[in-house]
């Protein structure tokens, strides 16, 4: 099937760059679904630390994100391979790919990396901490609202 005039569709760096809008609709989804939690605790009277009970929000409210970056990694996966496979020879395609999974796991690294510099400067003054251990009390909604503004901010780069 043809798309946009093409015989594959979407260029492979397009796909890349759908990929990294969807990541972006997806932090974003996260952020609104946490939103709705703490509202959810805050009318049931469950943000108080020492009432660590569950809230009774169905996990169906994640399924969106869950869909938005599955969606988001089959662009991403069959761009970077489609490249690959184009672009380089027989003998660096493996190496290509490799160093792709390589920065996947610098992505995790970072992203643990990142949750702690938020942790720390949130937890500082001991009031405006986004990620307690009681997520009823915190902002993880802000957190999902930052890796939205960086995946904005990573998809215009």
């Amino acid at each position: 099937m043809k798309f946009k005039g093409k015989e594959r569709g979407f260029s492979e760096l397009q796909r890349i760059g759908i990929y990294l809008f969807i990541l972006v609709l997806c932090m974003s989804a996260a952020a609104v679904v946490e939103i709705g939690q703490r509202r959810v605790a805050k009318d049931l009277d469950l943000v108080d630390p020492k009432k660590k009970k569950a809230i009774p929000l169905s996990v169906v409210w994640q399924i969106p994100q869950y869909i938005f970056i599955g969606i988001a990694g089959i662009f991403t996966y069959i761009g970077q391979s489609e490249f690959f496979y184009e672009q380089f020879s027989d003998a660096i395609r493996s190496l290509c790919n490799a160093l792709s999974f390589l920065t996947l796991s610098l992505g995790y690294y970072l992203g643990f990396f990142l949750l702690t510099i938020v942790t720390y400067f949130t937890a500082k003054d001991g009031k405006g901490i986004w990620i307690p251990d009681n997520l009823n009390e915190g902002h993880l909604d802000y957190f999902f609202w930052l890796l939205a503004v960086l995946n904005f901010l990573n998809m215009l780069l």
